[in-house]
């Protein structure tokens, strides 16, 4: 058991520094093909390495096990529209330059992981948890009235498409990988409608004729598989909460890079609304792993 829960803490870890950090260079660093085909790529060479794994670990049984299940299909199929709208609203805001609502949206989904994991999944709630959970709202409303003009509909949609994207896929408890593989076929049929209509209206970046441009946009998907591998085993094996609030890194890693890397201005409130949630972090995951 003890095991099992390090594993979870590491691996979910590993998965949020990936989103925080790794991923959002990557993906600014691309972003100036247009977020609607980055998003394209992102989808395409997701579905693409996927499928080179699916075959390299022989799980095409278990592929086949799970499309005879209908609960499990239409679960999946509920959870790739969900993170097809996360990952799609996440690259529009690093290709606007809003970094920080996204980021702000991801310091919001813990809370929700958190009451869904409670919720529908009976995990526990103690004092010290609930106190770390009121300073992060806390902290929220801060943000809200001291910092930010108006509530960002861009970290509204990130938080509550992720949050129920982890929801749905520990209801329907299926390989990650394979999961993965599932919803990115629902999702394909569109992306490639989409890629099709960029290519006739001549606005595509990707071609032959500038291969390096092409073999970066190709590392979307490992990009993306790899840290939501990560993340979603993670959950698996510790529970919506715990790595709800885990994730915490990934923003804080967001934040860090708005302002030092990409300038992006971070006042005194929300400077101090950092400092309350990671002192609720620390609250939070001692409780866990003491009790755990």
């Amino acid at each position: 058991m003890k095991n099992e829960f390090n594993k979870g803490i590491l691996l979910t870890s590993l998965g949020s520094f990936w989103w925080g950090f790794i991923g959002v260079i990557y993906f600014q660093y691309v972003s100036f093909i247009g977020f609607v085909e980055l998003v394209v790529h992102r989808c395409l060479w997701t579905t693409a390495m996927l499928l080179v794994t699916t075959t390299l670990f022989t799980k095409w049984r278990i592929l086949n096990q799970i499309i005879k299940d209908k609960k499990k299909i239409l679960g999946l199929l509920l959870s790739g529209f969900l993170i097809f709208i996360n990952w799609s609203i996440w690259i529009y805001a690093v290709a606007t330059e809003r970094i920080i609502d996204a980021s702000f949206g991801y310091f919001i989904m813990p809370i929700i992981s958190v009451i869904l994991g409670y919720y529908y999944f009976n995990e526990n709630l103690n004092i010290k948890k609930i106190f770390s959970i009121s300073l992060v709202i806390l902290s929220i409303i801060v943000l809200i009235f001291f910092s930010l003009k108006d509530l960002p509909w861009i970290g509204l949609i990130v938080a509550f498409s992720w949050a129920f994207y982890n929801l749905v896929r520990k209801k329907i408890n299926v390989d990650t990988d394979i999961g993965l593989l599932i919803e990115s076929l629902f999702i394909l049929p569109f992306v490639i409608v989409i890629f099709f209509l960029i290519y006739k209206a001549g606005f595509n970046d990707f071609s032959l004729s500038n291969i390096k441009l092409s073999l970066v946009l190709i590392l979307a998907g490992p990009m993306t598989v790899i840290p939501l591998f990560l993340y979603v085993r993670g959950v698996e094996l510790i529970g919506l909460g715990p790595t709800g609030m885990i994730f915490y890194l990934t923003p804080t890693l967001q934040f860090i890079l708005g302002f030092f890397y990409y300038n992006e201005p971070f006042s005194v409130v929300k400077s101090i609304s950092f400092i309350i949630i990671w002192i609720a972090v620390i609250i939070y995951l001692k409780d866990i792993y003491e009790t755990n």
